[in-house]
């Protein structure tokens, strides 16, 4: 199965992002053979749509599971709309992530936070 978990770096030993649209990188793993892809999310310091824009980058890479903290409406839709399942992370590294979610103690989620959330980091002007 390929999963995806908002990373603050690019390997599974980086702890997850608990921000989905806004995270640094995303690390797409094969949960069978531990086989990962590290992808800097080009999104993260946007002036908008960061979600939808992340979200459509799990569609395009065949993501059939999301493990973050928070995903906001946005790229909730996006992600729904593709039938990938999103599941809340817990304050660990990707690969313990990974781990809790095949043992089946990561709990399933819908949008946990209002759209732009994750643009409260941006400094003045940057918006």
């Amino acid at each position: 199965m390929r999963v995806c978990i908002s990373s603050n770096g690019n390997s599974v030993d980086s702890a997850m992002d608990p921000r989905f649209g806004r995270a640094p990188y995303f690390i797409i793993a094969d949960t069978d053979t531990m086989e990962f892809e590290a992808v800097e999310n080009a999104a993260a310091m946007s002036g908008g749509g960061a979600g939808i824009t992340s979200g459509q980058l799990m569609v395009d890479k065949g993501v059939q599971v999301v493990i973050t903290g928070n995903i906001g409406p946005n790229a909730m839709s996006v992600v729904k709309a593709a039938n990938i399942e999103i599941y809340h992370g817990v304050a660990a590294s990707v690969k313990e992530n990974i781990e809790k979610f095949k043992k089946g103690l990561l709990e399933k989620i819908g949008a946990t936070v209002p759209p732009h959330s994750g643009m409260g980091g941006l400094r003045r002007g940057q918006r």
